[in-house]
């Protein structure tokens, strides 16, 4: 047995382990695998004929060659946004069949977001033994609780917030982190309520600043050392403002647009120009981005990562395929591969946040999993 496996979109802490995970486990079946390049894009790079294209665009993956790397953030493989159906040239998804075919390859693990998923999904319903993997530090895969990724995001963020306090506390400002989330709010959501920040605004919630900043302004004036703190989703909106939402700076981590065409002013950088505006008082405004998903993954990531990575090879052990591997109430379980295609997931705005405080709540606790909502 011959597997493949890649990870596509962008990454995250906890796709190493996986990595690790599906290798050692193969191994100890006596199977082969063999990682691609920068996702689906290394596999549309090779031509089966030319051996240095299968060498430059893939690399067997050995216990020895994986070992330490699930301390590592990141992936070793590389990535890409890369999706073979929407190429300039066309839909090039025969020539990933050819290359899967001519290089042996009997099955497909596939580590991404959204898009990789997608396609895997497309595999899958021509016939591909395919396994997928969710990851996104957004945690917006639909048919799973969680992707790997989200805590890290998460406890990155709520250090970061924590450390920039001393700063907006110094000048006594009001404090505006925009963090990644494009069309779902959960990782300002959970990095709001864990770093206690006065006020959040979500994705999925419009805000109105006759509202919000008022809000701000009772915050700063009641807190003894006169500052107040607010996290912002990149994707949200505000209420009235003339030709909808701006993205921001780097639309979701969208790193198939050039910095050219990037939007220059977030909604962080939007939100904090209307705080000096009308309060008339100082801000500090801090896209946190890249630096989220940035280092090494920790123990939830490091968990989720090897567990699904096992999870993905025992599945294909019982000759089971087209499935996406998840977590559902806080147990590793698996849906159909397509699962994702069938709905969205988003914040559950009436259970987990009070849209008229712009705050987190927890209406629901009892029978909720640990780490999970």
């Amino acid at each position: 047995m011959r597997i493949g496996v890649l990870t596509g979109g962008g990454d995250v802490p906890g796709l190493n382990p996986c990595i690790r995970s599906i290798t050692l486990s193969a191994d100890d079946l006596g199977w082969e695998v063999v990682g691609f390049r920068r996702g689906w894009e290394g596999v549309l790079a090779i031509d089966p004929a030319d051996p240095a294209s299968i060498a430059a665009n893939s690399v067997p993956l050995t216990r020895e060659g994986v070992r330490g790397i699930d301390r590592m953030g990141g992936t070793i493989l590389h990535t890409s946004r890369a999706d073979p159906r929407t190429l300039k040239e066309g839909d090039r998804t025969s020539h990933v069949l050819q290359v899967l075919d001519r290089l042996g390859v009997d099955a497909i693990v596939t580590l991404g977001g959204d898009g990789t998923l997608r396609f895997s999904a497309h595999l899958a319903s021509l016939g591909v033994p395919v396994i997928s993997v969710p990851k996104t530090m957004d945690n917006d895969v639909f048919g799973t609780d969680y992707c790997i990724g989200f805590s890290t995001a998460v406890s990155r963020s709520v250090e970061a917030i924590n450390a920039l306090r001393t700063t907006v506390e110094s000048h006594e400002r009001i404090g505006v982190v925009e963090l990644f989330g494009r069309r779902s709010g959960e990782t300002a959501l959970l990095a709001g309520f864990l770093a206690q920040v006065d006020r959040t605004v979500i994705a999925e919630e419009p805000a109105d600043l006759d509202i919000l900043l008022p809000l701000l302004a009772e915050d700063k004036a009641s807190n003894p050392a006169h500052y107040a703190m607010c996290v912002i989703s990149e994707g949200a909106t505000i209420v009235g403002a003339e030709g909808g939402q701006e993205q921001g700076a780097d639309g979701g981590g969208d790193l198939s647009r050039p910095a050219s065409q990037r939007v220059e002013a977030g909604i962080g950088q939007r939100l904090g120009q209307a705080i000096g505006a009308r309060l008339g008082c100082g801000t500090v405004i801090q896209e946190l981005a890249y630096l989220m998903r940035a280092g090494e993954p920790d123990a939830m990531d490091r968990m989720a990562g090897l567990a699904f990575g096992a999870l993905a090879v025992q599945l294909l052990q019982r000759g089971e395929k087209a499935l996406m591997v998840a977590i559902t109430d806080g147990n590793y379980c698996h849906v159909p591969i397509d699962t994702l295609l069938k709905g969205t997931k988003r914040v559950d705005i009436k259970g987990l946040y009070d849209k008229h405080s712009y705050r987190a709540r927890l209406l629901r606790v009892e029978g909720m999993p640990m780490f999970l909502y």
